[in-house]
This record gives C-alpha cells, sequence and structure tokens, in this order.
C-alpha cells in the first residue's frame, strides 16, 4: 500500500476523495422517505445545521480531489499502468458503493416500478402511485404517476431485487447497486480491448469511460442502469471486433433489454461483419469466388436484426407485459433542460421574442424536438451508410451516431454520455477533444446538485461553474495554469 501510494499518489487523492463524497451525501444527498435508517445508525444529525455544513464541506472538497485526481492522471496517463489503473477504478468505486443516491433520485423510481409490479399492476400502464408507501415518497413525485420507459431485461432485474428487500428502501438501492456491478466488470473487460483492437490506449480509454468523477459518480453513486448496459453495449463491441459476431450480437441483445437506447449501435455491427467477411475471402484469394455477394450482405443483415431481437423477445416474454415500455418513453419530454440542441434553441427562440411576444416554451418544444428528431434520424441514415467501407468507419460511424442522439434527442442527463464514451476508445482523442470532455464534465458536476436540483438557470452559480470547468480543462494540458506555485514561493520569500 505504502509502494503503491508513493508510486501513484493521484489514485490515492482520488480514493480520499470518494470517501469525502460518500460521506457527504448523507448529509448532501436526497436520503430516503419515512426511513428510520440514518437515525438508527445515528447519523440523522448529518442531515439539519451544523452536521448538513459539514457534509456539503466534505461532499464538495471529495468532488475537488476527484476531479483533480483524474485531471493529473489524465496529463500523464501512461506513467500509470494497466493494471493500476483498474485497481484505481475499483478503489474509488468501493466507497461510492454505499453512498446515498447522489445527483439523481431515479434509483427510487426503479424500485417504484419495480415495487407496483410486484403488487400485480403493469408498470408500463400503471405508475408507482398506484401502491403508495416509502418508495413513492422517496421519488422524485414528477415520476410517480408515469410509467416505466425501462426495457424488460431491466424490469425483471428489479423485480428480483424487491423480491428480496421488499419496501426496504435503503436495502434496494444497495441491491441494485450490486446488480449494476456486472456492467463495471464487462466495462473493464471490454473498453482496453477496443482501444487495442484500433490501436488506441487502453489506460485512456479507462480514464475517460471510468476514472471521469461525472460518470462514475453518477454510474455508481446515483445509481443508473447506465451502468449495466454500457457494460454489455462494450462487450457486445468488442467481441464483434475479434470476430465473435453471432457472440456480439447476443450481447448487444442483452443491451437493449436493459434500454432500448443502445440498439443505435447495433446496425454498425452489421458493417464490421462484412468488413471481416471481406477480408477472410481476400486472404484465401479465390479469383473465381466474390469477395462479397449480395447473398453474403442480405444474410449478414438478417442476423444482424434477427439476434439481438431474438434476445430482447425472450426477455419480453418473461416478463409477459409485452411492448408497454414504448408509452413510457414519451415521458422524457418532462425532463427540461438546455444541454440539448432542440431544448437549448426553445430557450433561445422565447428568450429572443420576450421583448415583443409571450411564447410559451412547451409550445416552442414541441417544435424544435420535432424538427430536432427529425434531423435525428436522417443523420442516423446517413452516418450508418457512410460508415459501411470497413470496421474502423463503422466504429466512426457508431461513435457519432451516440453522440448525434444525446445532442439532438428531446432531453439528456449527464451520464447518458457513457453511451458515446464507452464506444469512442476506439480512437486516440486528441488534447482538445480530452480537454473538452474534462471541462463538460466538470461543468455537470458542479450545476447538477447532489439532492437532484440544478443550479444552470442561477448566473453566478453558473458563471462559477464555467470558469472552474474551464479550469479543469486548462489544466489537462499546462500543470499550474493559475501559477500557484509562484504565489507560494513569493509568500515564502517574503
Amino acid at each position: 500500500m505504502t509502494t503503491f501510494l508513493r508510486r501513484y499518489p493521484d489514485a490515492c487523492l482520488g480514493f480520499l476523495g470518494a470517501l469525502l463524497v460518500t460521506a457527504g451525501s448523507y448529509g448532501l444527498s436526497d436520503v430516503p422517505r419515512i426511513d428510520s435508517t440514518l437515525a438508527d445508525l445515528g447519523l440523522a444529525p448529518m442531515t439539519y445545521g451544523h452536521g448538513k455544513t459539514l457534509s456539503g464541506f466534505a461532499f464538495w472538497t471529495g468532488i475537488a480531489l476527484m476531479v483533480i485526481a483524474w485531471v493529473r492522471i489524465g496529463r500523464d496517463h501512461e506513467r500509470m499502468s494497466l493494471r493500476a489503473t483498474v485497481a484505481t477504478i475499483g478503489a474509488w468505486t468501493v466507497p461510492l458503493m454505499v453512498a446515498i443516491p447522489t445527483f439523481s433520485r431515479d434509483v427510487y423510481a426503479y424500485l417504484g416500478q419495480a415495487w407496483v409490479l410486484k403488487q400485480g399492476f403493469d408498470p408500463y400502464t400503471d405508475g408507482p402511485a398506484h401502491s403508495p408507501g416509502p418508495i413513492v415518497d422517496s421519488m422524485a413525485q414528477i415520476w410517480a404517476p408515469t410509467t416505466s420507459p425501462y426495457s424488460p431485461g431491466f424490469m425483471l432485474v428489479l423485480r428480483g431485487v424487491v423480491e428480496v428487500t421488499g419496501e426496504n428502501v435503503f436495502a434496494g438501492v444497495m441491491l441494485i447497486r450490486i446488480a449494476l456491478l456486472p456492467g463495471l466488470l464487462l466495462t473493464l473487460w471490454a473498453v482496453p480491448r477496443i482501444a487495442a483492437h484500433f490501436g488506441a490506449s487502453r489506460r485512456l480509454g479507462l480514464w475517460l469511460v471510468l476514472l471521469n468523477p461525472m460518470l462514475l459518480i453518477h454510474l455508481v453513486g446515483g445509481p443508473h442502469l447506465e451502468l449495466l448496459m454500457m457494460g454489455f453495449l462494450a462487450a457486445g463491441v468488442a467481441l464483434a471486433l475479434t470476430g465473435r459476431h453471432v457472440a456480439g450480437l447476443v450481447v448487444l441483445g442483452l443491451a437493449i433489454s436493459v434500454k432500448i437506447t443502445a440498439g443505435i449501435a447495433i446496425p454498425f455491427i452489421m458493417w464490421i461483419w462484412i468488413d471481416h467477411l471481406r477480408r477472410a475471402r481476400a486472404a484465401e484469394a479465390d479469383p473465381d469466388r466474390p469477395l462479397i455477394s449480395w447473398r453474403d450482405r442480405v444474410g449478414v443483415f438478417l442476423a444482424t436484426a434477427a439476434i439481438p431481437s431474438a434476445v430482447f423477445g425472450v426477455f419480453t416474454l418473461l416478463l409477459g407485459l409485452g411492448v408497454g415500455w414504448m408509452n413510457g418513453l414519451a415521458y422524457a419530454s418532462r425532463i427540461i433542460n438546455p444541454f440539448t440542441i432542440p431544448v437549448f434553441v426553445g430557450h433561445i427562440v422565447t428568450y429572443v421574442a420576450a421583448p415583443f411576444t409571450v411564447l410559451n416554451l412547451q409550445e416552442v418544444l414541441v417544435v424544435t424536438r420535432t424538427i430536432g428528431s427529425v434531423a435525428l434520424a436522417a443523420i442516423l441514415v446517413y452516418l450508418w451508410w457512410r460508415s459501411r467501407h470497413d470496421e474502423r468507419s463503422a466504429m466512426a460511424g457508431m461513435s457519432w451516431a451516440m453522440l448525434a442522439l444525446l445532442l439532438l434527442e428531446p432531453s439528456t442527463l449527464p451520464w447518458y454520455y457513457t453511451w458515446v464514451a464507452c464506444v469512442v476508445v476506439a480512437f486516440t482523442l486528441p488534447m482538445w477533444v480530452r480537454q473538452v470532455v474534462v471541462g463538460v464534465s466538470t461543468f455537470y458536476l458542479i450545476v447538477f446538485q447532489p439532492d437532484d436540483s440544478i443550479l444552470f438557470y442561477k448566473p453566478i452559480e453558473t458563471l462559477l461553474a464555467l470558469a472552474l470547468a474551464a479550469l479543469a480543462a486548462v489544466s489537462l494540458r499546462k500543470r499550474d495554469p493559475l501559477r500557484l506555485r509562484d504565489f507560494g514561493s513569493l509568500l515564502v520569500r517574503g
């Protein structure tokens, strides 16, 4: 341990930050309602008065330490071995496993959807409000009457959780985190393989995806189903890249059974498979046999569509509730933040029109989101067709498609960035792109608050967040951009 501390002080600094974030979450995050667990543990004073103040200090100090450690590791990422990087991810994860749900109350909604299913209702037609209790009281009330948007595989996982924990919210949160852990392990396995396949840095890939405090805290401290979806998505892609196309598509079927968003990646697997067939045929050097016939293309297309669909169909039959999850997808429009292009444009239109007329933001968003959806559909088709040349272009198209989805869908949230992060590791991102990632991640860590509130509409706080995000981004390229060491030396000499 002492040797590790000397060799990798930044890893240890981030671990200390994760400990402080977890400790602070008990006073700053949104604790379960109608639950005596904190009082029974003697921790209730952390939620009010001086205890809450100390919790806030611990939490934000922890956030700062994790970001500093992440930036410093990213600046000299080749200094840390792959094994040490994996160990660091594990060390930062462990404390977050016992944090109060942080930055979001979605996990309470997971339990609410599962509990209403256990009570004999159909969560695809009946919201958690049909079964009042501590779970419903703990979740964000905007989601209490809404139906579940979650795919059948994840609903089966959640039903298993509440079968064990009942209405014990604390136990339910902890068991969901354990159920999502395979996603972390699969990502640790897959990301280095995707990166190595294209000659990119394995350590930089893990730094981008799992050492990122914004993603790690949201995925584990949240927690969010994207952790499990990301694991299956990355693993399915990694298997396909190594020639195990059927196995990869089966795993991608598991990914869409957790969250349908993963399906964006599946069409691009077709081009990867065709490219592998083309290269295999070229190696055989048979002049009488075409490299790829139309029969081959049709066969690959049908297999690419059928295998994940069959996996999804099995989970649908096991759950026995049909495709009602599609109804719940419409409720995403209730999330309004200016972090997608349609919503941002909607805000701008209403602000610009304000001196002349009053426009209802909701009515404007109907228009901008519709335009965004049409544009997204066209862009996805274009990217898919443009990516047909080889496996590298297919991975590029997949990455751009995930990014387009993030920017053009009706709403987006910080943990959604896992969709693109786990596939873009195939490429060595230029420094300026990594700086953008650091800046955006730091900004999101500040404007999204641990109690599920948002500071973006407060100008002073937003400007502070932008300044700190810019400082973090610059620090990735330049050590000590504020020249604090010079200031310290001046104080010593003075």
